[in-house]
């Protein structure tokens, strides 16, 4: 029998630590300079917004490369810059002179409808999708409005602004696990689901073991699996988790 209670204690120690750590550079890419723009809040919010719109179905440092792919193509990524840009506008600057995205088509369509629900929704300042201290549901509601943004990218990006740009919810009972391979392959050799559960099942599993803030179980999670916890080749001994883990070793 596993213990499931220390095994989602340790998880969530580890996921606190991270949660009141002081804020870091954040490696959404391999690029520094797009990192850097997709971590400007103050002055781009949308970079980050519009990022996470493209992270679908492409690797995601690929696609959280594109706003600044944009940048450098039009010497600016300000919303009034990209509001002068047309669909097919848009559309060109996805495709030439080589494609941004393994979907062109859609995801340009994409990308023009978010940056006009940036303007006319939130009057061009994407911050107002997360400032004002709002519950954590409203904020995953509201990237949810985005076409093409479904629970799991939706969720992450709420967990990524409270986790590592400590922006504050009046709660985070709304920020689920974002259940990935690396997630869904650790939770299930710790026992806490089985191998073959599905996304649904993690989430309200995560939901279960630790109500207040399920997604905070995310990052810890990830971490062992994309460090120790791998398809093959595990390094037990690595990780942190081995001593309640049924199938370390």
């Amino acid at each position: 029998m596993i213990n499931e209670n220390e095994i989602r204690d340790r998880l969530v120690e580890h996921g606190n630590a991270l949660f009141k750590a002081p804020r870091e550079p954040i490696r959404f890419t391999e690029h520094n300079d797009a990192d850097r723009l997709l971590s400007d809040l103050k002055h781009h919010p949308h970079a980050f917004v519009l990022a996470s719109v493209m992270d679908r179905q492409i690797k995601a440092e690929r696609a959280w490369l594109i706003p600044f792919r944009f940048m450098e193509k039009l010497g600016s990524f300000s919303m009034e810059t990209l509001l002068k840009q047309s669909e097919s506008d848009v559309r060109r600057l996805m495709s030439e002179p080589e494609p941004l995205h393994r979907f062109v088509n859609i995801m340009s369509n994409y990308f023009f409808k978010a940056v006009q629900r940036i303007a006319q929704q939130y009057a061009s300042d994407a911050s107002g999708i997360w400032t004002g201290n709002p519950p954590s549901a409203t904020v995953v509601y509201r990237f949810l409005e985005f076409d093409g943004v479904g629970p799991k990218i939706a969720s992450m990006d709420a967990n990524i602004l409270a986790r590592h740009f400590k922006i504050e919810f009046s709660d985070y009972f709304s920020i689920d696990i974002s259940a990935d391979r690396h997630v869904r392959r650790v939770f299930a050799r710790l026992g806490l689901t089985q191998r073959d559960a599905s996304v649904d099942q993690l989430i309200f599993r995560a939901r279960g073991l630790h109500p207040k803030f399920p997604g905070l179980m995310d990052f810890p999670a990830w971490e062992i699996g994309r460090n120790w916890c791998r398809t093959q080749n595990c390094e037990c001994d690595g990780c942190y988790m081995k001593d309640l883990c049924p199938s370390a070793n």
